[in-house]
């Protein structure tokens, strides 16, 4: 499992969701970092390499969509998983999300915690996608 490795950078307002979602992928052993919104996420995508980005679609100022878009210019190797109790209505407004897993509230977090563990174990098996 490369569990220790892999970096992930959470982005979501809701504070005791974000809390929430670090704490359970902590436990399991990532190394997480997490911001309230996508402005903030920018400059740690430029400063730092992250392995995969989990934000939230709906969020104030830059929503997730966008915020995948610009992770994706900075490093195109990055994974992005999207989290959203907006699935239908995000997918419907027909923008063009880059390759990425979709994971709608309400979810268990075991649920969080093994697609996150199998966005990066397919990864083991290939090597690099």
């Amino acid at each position: 499992m490369m569990r220790l490795m892999a970096r992930i950078l959470l982005a979501e307002d809701d504070t005791s969701m974000r809390e929430y979602l670090q704490r359970a992928l902590q436990r399991v052993g990532y190394d997480v970092e997490s911001v309230g919104c996508g402005t903030e996420a920018i400059p740690l995508l430029e400063k730092d390499r992250y392995d995969l980005l989990l934000t939230d679609i709906v969020m104030p100022e830059m929503d997730g969509i966008e915020l995948a878009q610009k992770a994706s210019e900075i490093d195109p190797e990055i994974r992005v998983m999207f989290i959203t109790g907006f699935a239908a209505v995000a997918l419907q407004s027909g923008r063009a999300a880059p390759e990425a897993k979709m994971l709608s509230k309400p979810f268990h977090l075991k649920d969080l915690v093994a697609e996150v563990d199998r966005i990066f174990q397919t990864e083991d098996q290939h090597g690099r996608l």
